[in-house]
């Protein structure tokens, strides 16, 4: 969705965009037949959103242009889609905006504020609505179900980053003491701290002992969760298969690839697009550990 395909009459279009932050929403049109950019700050609020894009509607048909397509557009963010789902649902075109595809000037610095950030997403939708290309990318909206669907994904990265990033706290602990053969993650890992020697011959003192418990007890913790989460996946490819729904096989199918597990085989795609770009799909073709269902 490097550009659009729809013809834009820009006699009949609102153009509106929103630069989201965390507590307030700085919005911004272009109507026609009206001189003036308008430029409105909103609190987060959606119904006084659409409120504004109405009353925008009336005051361009007011100067004599008739809208019959209303386009707004806003960057992908901590937000996310909830908000392009719920305006689509109120007959607005909505588009998100990929952040890393709208070029900006690296030759200085340069000053960056919210409304300067309006001005940046007016001229980039402009040039995607005109079908130019190289302005930026939109994202494909994913419905709720969609989205729920990655959730055990993420949470299970995020997860085996814990524990990589609690084993080397572990090591690093050790180390200093010149013990270099702890495993933490053997089942008796913690039996094993009792009898633990330092290069100098001596038990590890008490505070360090208790670090290092508390440490275990988390990556226990984050090990289970890890497993809890690898098991429903399991759970939920056997009730797909019982439904024949097709996901099933077709998880099992890539699966068997050499080099793929079922955690690639049913991993979702992380930034969803209408189609990825020449250059992705000839890295994925030539990387088969790269394969997402």
């Amino acid at each position: 969705m490097s550009r659009s395909f729809t013809g834009f009459e820009q006699d009949n279009t609102l153009i509106v965009v929103v630069e989201i932050s965390l507590s307030s929403w700085l919005v911004a049109g272009i109507l026609p037949g009206v001189a003036r950019q308008p430029l409105k700050k909103l609190g987060p609020d959606e119904d006084a959103l659409l409120a504004l894009i109405h009353r925008w509607t009336d005051e361009a048909s007011r100067a004599g242009n008739s809208i019959t397509r209303v386009c707004l557009a806003y960057e992908a963010g901590r937000d996310g889609f909830w908000l392009a789902r719920w305006l689509r649902a109120h007959d607005i075109e909505t588009h998100v905006i990929h952040s890393a595809s709208v070029s900006v000037s690296r030759e200085h610095r340069r000053a960056k504020t919210d409304r300067l950030d309006t001005e940046l997403l007016k001229r980039t939708l402009l040039g995607w609505l005109r079908g130019e290309r190289g302005h930026c990318s939109m994202a494909a909206i994913p419905s709720t179900q969609e989205e729920d669907a990655r959730r055990p994904n993420r949470e299970r990265k995020k997860l085996v980053g814990d524990r990589t990033r609690i084993i080397n706290r572990i090591k690093a602990i050790l180390i200093r003491f010149g013990i270099r053969t702890y495993k933490p993650t053997l089942r008796k890992a913690e039996e094993r701290l009792e009898a633990l020697r330092t290069a100098e011959g001596v038990p590890l003192l008490e505070n360090t002992r208790a670090e290092l418990r508390r440490d275990l007890a988390r990556l226990r913790m984050v090990q289970e969760q890890i497993k809890e989460i690898e098991q429903q996946r399991l759970r939920d490819l056997e009730a797909a298969s019982s439904a024949k729904t097709g996901c099933h096989a077709m998880v099992r199918l890539i699966a068997r690839v050499v080099g793929i597990g079922v955690e690639t085989a049913d991993a979702r795609p992380r930034n969803p697009v209408e189609k990825p770009s020449r250059s992705t799909g000839a890295r994925a073709s030539r990387r088969p550990d790269r394969l997402t269902g």
